[in-house]
């Protein structure tokens, strides 16, 4: 790097860092969640405005191969943390109700996803070469739930505490797993780095799981005795997290699975602090630093600003498919486990929202062809409407006073009598 390209370097992420947190506090003023605000800032210094000239001046084309490696790093670790997060117990099918409505929320719209990616591939979008591929990843992109920004709408209303909360985070984790399933299944039809490679991924799973995992629990028994036990941990984590993540990169799956597959591996039973103090440790550096760089090199793709009139109308048949599927997958998951009519349209409005999780299953699907720019600035644009609806939509269905109730019924409930 020239000592020009250090300073366009330097003062470009001073721009980003800045426009994030400023955008994000300005969501978070009209009660969005602040990755809604990020995500916008990235949008604004990409081509939509001003024929990206923003872009163009801020960021030269020497400097994008760095933002993008910078991208990737916080997107792996990213991934890693919502690995974390997952709990074993509910995504193992112990809890009837949240697997019903993850169910749901996944088997509707991937159907009705599939569908309209057919007819997608008859129009100018669509990879001509992997239809297969194409119409399996339409239809995963219009599942997933994005975990994250849905347990930030439940803090934020103080939902976390109430059954219909609990049910909403437990629905999430199943449909994390289920969704990147159905990505990765996207991803491996489509060919990758070749199909002999992508053939090692199940004993790449089961090594993690049955070696990597117990000898994780025994590293993190050992440092629970010393104050420091987190500290100690993190760079063999970190280490282990980039050894899988180039492991799937290299079997043509995409390297965000092996960061989320060694999150998902990380020890529970007894060990949960050490796991939380990692996450925590790792979180700062990755949402507030790195994730704003991913929003900006994923905005460089979209362009909002020459949209014709069909281009909107497949932006209504996408947003109908969405929130159709959606919502109504989720609504008749709870409705058929018995859930009031008002707490499965809670959790339907809940299970909407996409948001980053979105936004990196449709970077995976742009960088291995199976969007166009316009389809990709389409399915941004859902991402972020659907997103912003799921706040306004539970204050209605879930005001805060029915919350309070809710929650000093459940405290009552557990309290020791």
């Amino acid at each position: 790097m020239t000592a020009h390209q250090v300073e366009v370097l330097f003062l470009g992420l001073v721009v980003i860092l800045v426009l994030a947190k400023v955008l994000g506090m300005l969501a978070s003023r009209i009660g969005q969640p602040p990755v809604i605000g990020e995500i916008v800032a990235g949008i604004a210094i990409g081509p939509t405005l001003f024929n990206g000239q923003i872009a163009a001046t801020l960021f030269p084309t020497e400097i994008r191969p760095m933002l993008a490696a910078l991208a990737n790093v916080g997107l792996a670790l990213f991934m890693f943390i919502v690995g974390c997060e997952l709990e074993h117990a509910i995504v193992a099918g112990r809890k009837r109700v949240p697997v019903s409505v993850s169910l749901g929320s996944i088997v509707l719209p991937f159907t009705m996803g599939s569908v309209l990616a057919l007819s997608l591939l008859y129009s100018a979008h669509g990879a001509d070469n992997d239809k297969l591929g194409f119409v399996l990843f339409f239809g995963a992109s219009m599942s997933v739930t994005a975990f994250p920004v849905l347990a930030r709408i439940l803090s934020d209303r103080r939902m976390n505490r109430t059954h219909v909360g609990s049910v909403a985070l437990a629905s999430a984790s199943v449909d994390d797993v289920l969704a990147w399933s159905l990505l990765a299944i996207a991803v491996t039809v489509s060919g990758g780095a070749g199909q002999w490679r992508t053939l090692l991924l199940p004993p790449f799973v089961a090594l993690l799981f049955l070696v990597v995992r117990p000898l994780l629990a025994r590293l993190s028994a050992a440092h629970l005795s010393r104050s420091k036990a987190a500290s100690e941990l993190l760079a063999p984590v970190v280490v282990g997290l980039l050894l899988s993540a180039w492991a799937t990169e290299w079997m043509g799956v995409h390297f965000i699975f092996g960061a989320f597959l060694f999150g998902a591996i990380m020890p529970r039973d007894g060990l949960d602090g050490v796991r939380h103090q990692l996450t925590k440790r790792l979180e700062p550096a990755t949402l507030v630093v790195l994730l704003p760089i991913f929003f900006v090199v994923a905005g460089f793709k979209v362009d909002l600003s020459d949209l014709g009139s069909s281009a909107w109308g497949e932006l209504a048949m996408i947003m109908f498919v969405a929130i159709s599927g959606k919502m109504g997958g989720a609504y008749l998951g709870a409705r058929l486990q018995g859930v009031p009519k008002r707490e499965a349209g809670v959790l339907a409005a809940l299970m909407n929202t996409r948001g980053l999780t979105e936004l990196v299953i449709l970077s995976v699907g742009l960088q291995l062809g199976f969007l166009d720019d316009q389809l990709y600035s389409l399915m941004v644009l859902m991402a972020v409407l659907t997103t912003m609806m799921a706040g306004p939509l539970v204050s209605v269905l879930y005001p805060r006073e029915q919350i309070e109730r809710d929650t000093a019924e459940l405290a009552a409930a557990h309290s020791p009598r």
